[in-house]
């Protein structure tokens, strides 16, 4: 309505000023509809700039997430820098655990995310502020203007279990590639065959009458236990 208020107080002091030759009477009228276009034009710029009649209003969502990691024994939560100060960083993960695609935070400086460690459920949850306007009669006045439901800010608080690891997407395609390599996988099948031999030993010197079904579980034991110290090795040396 604003927008209409200008175009009409604009077209009367035309009118008033050229077409009425009674000069009291037009200098009157005229500067009567100048006021009144100088003011419109005034608020109409104060609410495109100081959103004036408009409010933040803050909208909360929560989403579950997944890991963005195809391994399942190693759930990631992986980020992309933005820019080259670091300062913002895009975090990728899944909406579903069967997802083929991968989701991701907003790529823009006014979000905000923030990463915290939970024993419940991985889950995102977003706040996203909007300017809404206080009133039906502020909306009346300013709703041409397209100021409505402006996007201001979102944070995104980021809740993942203790055994999701944080890498960045370079990281993680170091990691991918180191322990693709084949001297590692020489060099820690080597390792590993130790390590599981020397558990076995310790376990059989403590209970020397173990069966072969019980040897077989401490194997199994000591294999996952040498696989998880070895990648958290691997994780530590790659986020130097």
């Amino acid at each position: 309505m604003i927008i209409i208020s200008v175009v009409i107080f604009a077209v009367l002091s035309f009118i008033f000023y050229v077409y009425i030759h009674r000069p009291a009477l037009s200098n009157t009228l005229t500067a009567i509809t100048v006021i009144g276009l100088l003011t419109s034009i005034f608020f109409m710029i104060k609410n495109d700039h100081d959103h004036y009649g408009m409010h933040e209003v803050t909208k909360t969502t929560t989403q579950q997430i997944y890991s963005a990691s195809p391994s399942k024994q190693l759930p990631m939560m992986l980020y992309q820098s933005i820019g080259t100060a670091n300062k913002h960083q895009v975090y990728v993960y899944k909406t579903s655990a069967n997802a083929k695609k991968t989701s991701h935070t907003r790529a823009k400086v006014t979000t905000k995310n923030v990463i915290k460690r939970t024993t419940g459920a991985n889950r995102i949850v977003t706040k996203k502020t909007y300017w809404e306007y206080k009133s039906g009669s502020y909306k009346f006045w300013f709703g041409l203007s397209g100021n409505g439901h402006t996007y201001v800010k979102e944070t995104n608080t980021i809740y993942i279990n203790k055994n999701w690891t944080v890498l960045s997407a370079t990281q993680a395609k170091k990691l991918q590639a180191l322990a693709k390599s084949k001297s590692y996988q020489a060099k820690q099948k080597t390792a590993a065959v130790a390590y599981v031999k020397k558990a076995v030993m310790a376990a059989m010197t403590k209970n020397p009458s173990m069966t072969a079904a019980q040897q077989k579980q401490v194997t199994q034991q000591a294999t996952a236990a040498y696989q998880a110290q070895a990648m958290k090795q691997l994780i530590a040396q790659v986020k130097k």
